[in-house]
């Protein structure tokens, strides 16, 4: 089994949740006591959250790069970067470490297009919705993307770092995201992602009716797929 090198703390709301579902997909492979050997750095996300604010996404590649360095040095043989935004300087990062990185956009495109998914709407940050460095991953595997309009991604990326971050969950803000949702949908997106790893917190697929792909659960699961490959 390889070790799983974890980048957390972005924040360590769903941090917990990645390393509960990598621990319970590798207990479903393998069965009885077994659980995955992972390595885990966990940042400071207030530095974090104020860099991203002040676009010095150059600063914030340099802290990632530390960490990754520090999680390869400790032996672990691929990374796993525990947030969607943050997969933003994944390429800068990739250059200075000597083990992979487990991008979370190639692994999402590949379960949406394993389902036939071909027009999907996207949910997370302001900056994971309105840049491309995400979607255009998605978009170079065939799969279109369909983003919500001014006013609502300001409400998805404000509940995101007002209170998912913090761990606060509000109906009132679970009813916002599925009136968006909605709306996505009528615009012809067959599925949604939950494009940040806080969102599967407060939005379920048993709140709607349109499919729901949560990343975290995604990427943790083949986290455990590549823990268990011995090529």
């Amino acid at each position: 089994m390889k070790m799983i090198g974890m980048l957390g703390g972005m924040s360590w709301e769903s941090t917990q949740t990645y390393y509960r579902a990598v621990n319970e997909g590798m207990k479903q492979a393998l069965g009885g006591l077994h659980s995955a050997r992972v390595l885990l750095y966990s940042v400071d996300f207030a530095e974090i959250e104020a860099l991203q604010q002040q676009g010095d996404w150059d600063r914030l590649a340099e802290i990632l790069t530390e960490a990754a360095r520090c999680l390869e040095a400790g032996g672990a043989d691929f990374l796993v970067i525990c947030t969607n935004t943050m997969h933003k300087v994944a390429p800068r990062v990739a250059q200075d470490v000597g083990i992979p990185i487990l991008h979370l956009a190639d692994a999402t495109a590949a379960t949406l297009k394993a389902d036939g998914v071909t027009r999907v709407g996207l949910l997370g940050t302001r900056f994971t919705m309105e840049e491309s460095f995400y979607r255009e991953r998605l978009e170079a595997r065939g799969i279109s993307v369909v983003v919500p309009g001014m006013t609502d991604r300001q409400r998805v990326h404000d509940v995101i770092y007002t209170e998912l971050c913090r761990g606060v969950i509000k109906s009132s803000s679970r009813e916002a995201y599925l009136d968006i949702i909605n709306r996505l949908a009528g615009e012809g997106a067959e599925a949604v992602i939950l494009g940040c790893t806080e969102i599967g917190l407060l939005v379920r697929q048993a709140d709607t009716a349109t499919p729901l792909y949560d990343t975290t659960l995604i990427h943790a699961q083949q986290a455990v797929v590549w823990a268990l490959n011995q090529t």
